[in-house]
């Protein structure tokens, strides 16, 4: 160890006399060794560090070329092949896959039939499964393979944005009282949405087509019919993560199965809402008679709308009259009209309809005049939500069971 001190030494030693410099020793080094030694360390340590962070995958830099990383990007992601229908700018929600296609955040599913499918349920869209023809396209009944009755709407062409409006709805509810949505078909110009079939009808041929004395509609029936819709409506307002309006609530639009369980159809001019907005100014669509007043002046949109609708909906129910059977000709312009006019009066019991077969007591009778009355006020604040209706029909339900008990005990 001395003689490779005395070596560097006599080294730095000749260097500063080169250098024309003397430096003092410490302890039998030159001062100035320590500093060289110092840097010569420090340089050593720093170079060790950089080397380290270069090779720690934190700080390692992959060159691919631009497009092979993109490439590596998109590999990494399932193949989604999609099909795009761009109308009014608005994103489709739909993309075409060969397996069952998995839309909803609850893990349902919904499926994509083929066209040869369709028309090999429907027997190639005969006339005699047609149900109905709307202002969107045609509804057909069908039996697939497995011998599974559904309903099928063929789109009309140009009516694109009611196809994507109907499957954006419905995808997101699961409700007992609104219909169910099986599946679509995209071929070509072709755009077709399969549902549940329910085989009795609407409400509407219930209550204005029959030509019997009295309607099968008992009062009960039409009670639990009122009650369906309303929670129906109450889940699409209330119940989701973004709101529902449905836009065109009407008796032609509730379909009802063999128990007479309601269920609400026609979602192809809804609008859904973020959970941020409460209303939407929007294009005035509806159906006379049952359109806010409010909605149809300024086309402000919002929950309730549906209620003013649903409102005059229980008059047609309660009544058996059509909102559509009123002009401006006649006395009394609307549904609406004719209900205050006959409560201003007291003429609570001529507001039932004579062609049920029995009529209900006075009390049931007066609380659900005054639900539909609370529905269509003017001012559309003080109308309530579809949870408190829901609310006041089921008490006006239980009248029904105190009426029979206390009937049962008197006898």
């Amino acid at each position: 160890m001395a003689s490779w001190i005395d070596t560097v030494n006599r080294f730095l030693s000749q260097l500063s006399l080169i250098l024309g410099m003397r430096l003092p020793f410490v302890f039998g080094m030159k001062l100035w060794v320590f500093a060289m030694i110092g840097i010569i360390v420090f340089l050593i340590l720093l170079t060790c560090c950089c080397i380290g962070c270069r090779k720690s995958p934190r700080y390692r830099a992959v060159s691919y070329p631009k497009n092979q990383t993109l490439q590596k990007k998109v590999n990494s992601l399932p193949y989604v092949p999609q099909v795009h229908i761009d109308i009014d700018k608005t994103e489709n929600p739909l993309s075409k896959f060969s397996q069952p296609l998995e839309i909803s955040p609850l893990g349902w599913r919904l499926h994509q039939f083929t066209s040869g499918e369709i028309s090999a349920a429907t027997d190639i869209f005969s006339n005699d499964n047609m149900i109905e023809e709307g202002r969107h396209g045609v509804v057909y009944r069908g039996v697939l393979r497995d011998g599974t009755w559904v309903a099928v709407k063929r789109f009309n062409h140009g009516n694109a944005k009611e196809f994507i409006a109907e499957v954006q709805a419905l995808r997101r509810v699961r409700h007992k009282n609104c219909i169910t949505l099986l599946g679509y078909c995209l071929d070509g110009t072709s755009k077709m949405l399969v549902y549940e079939y329910v085989n009795n009808g609407n409400l509407h041929q219930w209550l204005h087509m029959g030509v019997m004395q009295y309607s099968p509609l008992t009062w009960d029936m039409r009670l639990d019919i009122m009650i369906g819709i309303a929670k129906a409506l109450s889940n699409i307002h209330e119940g989701l993560e973004h709101k529902i309006i449905h836009r065109d609530i009407k008796s032609c639009n509730i379909l009802l199965d063999n128990h007479w369980n309601p269920k609400v159809a026609d979602f192809g001019v809804s609008r859904i809402l973020d959970s941020y907005i409460s209303q939407v100014e929007t294009r005035v669509i509806g159906t006379y008679g049952y359109v806010a007043p409010e909605y149809a002046c300024t086309g402000i949109l919002n929950d309730r709308s549906d209620v003013y609708s649903f409102g005059v909906l229980v008059m047609e129910i309660v009544s058996g009259r059509s909102p559509s059977s009123f002009s401006e000709s006649s006395e009394e312009t609307s549904l609406v009209d004719w209900f205050k006019k006959l409560i201003e009066t007291q003429r609570f019991n001529e507001t039932g309809d004579p062609k049920m077969p029995y009529q209900p007591c006075s009390k049931a009778l007066k609380n659900v005049l005054l639900v539909a009355l609370r529905c269509v006020d003017p001012d559309a604040k003080q109308r309530p939500k579809m949870s408190q209706i829901v609310h006041m029909l089921e008490n006006t339900d239980r009248l029904r069971y105190h009426e029979k008990h206390k009937t049962t005990q008197e006898a």
